[in-house]
């Protein structure tokens, strides 16, 4: 039987898989890699924005003519991986990886055995939610150690050799995709990564929130040695007292590997892409180290919980809104702690989130201590609300309804409502309203929703949904929960006056400068 097993759970791994294809990469658009300067020193190289305009098929559309896949995969339905036995795991060595680039995937099997790993892209494939791309040859693996946690910084490192090298092909379409493990016995873990477009500017560029994922990332939740930025474990409990200060990118995410909060950017990216919007992905690495310029879009798409920016993501950020760059926030929130991106030990950048949620900060640099936004100057000056418009005001006990307002603004445009109409459950898990102490954006402004709601502190707080529009032509516009990008697609929440809402504001981003 167990031979049976394993030529079925390696023979499914087949289906889809192509050999990778080679090629010359397409120029990518001229740019001015000078250095922006700023008080808080270098930033991200500024690109020029003489790009062209996309033109021709659009990619995403073309990707979802394809066969699709069902997701999740129906091997998912056996008892899920778990981090005490830790059956199949892996990391990859990015975040996100280019055309003609390789990526290193880390694998640890137990018992030891053959396994192959498969590359999938999630998008809508007629309602399928993902295809499969590549499987690799047959691998054989075994057990690797969990690591001892830094005594400083509590960073648990894995030190895993490489099990499999990507080159990933030219025509690839750029996206949120997975590397599925799955082992002779039919176990599978996963590992997110994101495939950049280097070589066009689409109209929109959907930004994914690795920087959170690693900050909620418990691996190994064993009751013993998992380390996030929220907790430790004490006597087998969840404790805050151990969190840890460092992350590191180089482990598994828990249990399976799908991460925390990731399912809120799966619904974007199934609804956008089933709408055929001009895409292209890139990850809060991406921003923070300069290969994502966001002025090279029309617009930015933060889709899901983005919770954890450097100084230079944010600096990226406002540099784009001055430049008449439109940006989303479909979440809550957002840009709430400031982080440090360090280097791991063997000089790879961008392997360590660094956030000791404290001040004082013993490694404070001139960006700041990583603390809240709001209260990493004494003045509060650069509280999130000064990017968003609204900041982070609680978490909400009971999901609340939206009530409309400014119903005759164009981002409510066809959907039938009128002030006062109510849009329930739209308001949950976390909530954004105006903190009146703290600075606001210029351009124009309007509430577009509100809702009161009891936090589980029992505190009454008033949630905001918030856009403005600057004076260079682009718009900022937060949702101000977390569960809108639900109501775009999720059984049970989806709605669909927010889907057209939400189309509308994507649309007048996409043309607009």
């Amino acid at each position: 039987m167990a031979g049976v097993r394993r030529r079925r759970a390696l023979g499914l791994l087949a289906l889809g898989a192509s050999a990778a294809t080679a090629g010359v990469l397409w120029p990518t658009a001229a740019s001015d890699r000078r250095v922006v300067p700023s008080r808080f020193g270098t930033v991200a190289p500024l690109h020029s924005r003489s790009a062209a305009p996309p033109t021709g098929p659009v990619p995403v559309v073309r990707e979802n003519q394809a066969p699709g896949h069902t997701w999740p995969p129906v091997e998912s339905r056996q008892p899920a991986v778990d981090d005490r036995r830790r059956q199949i795991q892996g990391y990859a060595s990015a975040t996100s990886v280019a055309h003609g680039e390789t990526i290193d995937f880390h694998v640890a099997v137990d018992p030891a055995g053959p396994y192959r790993i498969t590359i999938v892209r999630l998008g809508w494939y007629g309602g399928a939610g993902a295809r499969e791309l590549l499987t690799s040859p047959e691998l054989t693996g075994g057990p690797q150690p969990v690591p001892t946690a830094d005594p400083r910084t509590g960073a648990l490192v894995c030190r895993w050799p490489v099990s499999w090298t990507l080159r990933v092909p030219d025509d690839w379409t750029s996206g949120l995709y997975q590397a599925i493990f799955t082992s002779a016995e039919g176990w599978s873990g996963y590992a997110p990564l994101v495939v950049r477009d280097d070589r066009r500017a689409a109209a929109l560029c959907v930004v994914v929130p690795f920087t959170t994922y690693q900050a909620y990332n418990q691996w190994p939740m064993d009751g013993t040695n998992g380390r996030s930025l929220y907790y430790g474990y004490r006597d087998g409990l969840l404790d805050y007292g151990r969190r840890a200060f460092d992350v590191s990118y180089d482990r598994p995410y828990a249990d399976n590997g799908w991460p925390k909060h990731l399912d809120r950017d799966h619904d974007f990216v199934r609804w956008a892409e089933q709408r055929g919007y001009d895409l292209s992905y890139a990850t809060t690495e991406d921003l923070h180290s300069g290969r994502l310029d966001p002025t090279r879009h029309r617009g930015v798409v933060f889709c899901g919980h983005d919770e954890y920016w450097s100084r230079p993501m944010r600096v990226a950020a406002e540099r784009a809104v001055a430049a008449g760059t439109s940006l989303a926030f479909l979440a809550a929130n957002s840009v709430y702690w400031h982080i440090r991106l360090k280097p791991s030990a063997d000089g790879r950048p961008d392997r360590l989130v660094t956030c000791y949620k404290t001040d004082p900060d013993p490694e404070v640099d001139a960006a700041g201590p990583t603390t809240q936004w709001r209260t990493v100057t004494p003045d509060g000056s650069d509280a999130e609300q000064g990017l968003l418009g609204i900041q982070y005001n609680g978490i909400v006990s009971t999901p609340q309804p939206l009530v409309v307002a400014s119903a005759g603004h164009w981002f409510w445009a066809g959907t039938g409502v009128a002030d006062g109409d109510r849009i329930p459950g739209l308001v949950g898990g976390e909530a954004d309203g105006v903190v009146s102490r703290h600075p606001r954006p210029g351009g124009t402004g309007v509430t577009l929703g509100t809702a009161g709601y009891q936090t589980r502190y029992k505190q009454r707080r008033i949630q905001k949904t918030h856009l403005y529009e600057t004076s260079q032509g682009g718009v900022v516009f937060a949702a101000g929960t977390l569960f809108w990008t639900m109501a775009l697609n999720r059984a049970g929440h989806r709605d669909e006056r927010v889907e057209r809402a939400t189309a509308n504001l994507l649309d007048r981003m996409a043309r607009s400068r």
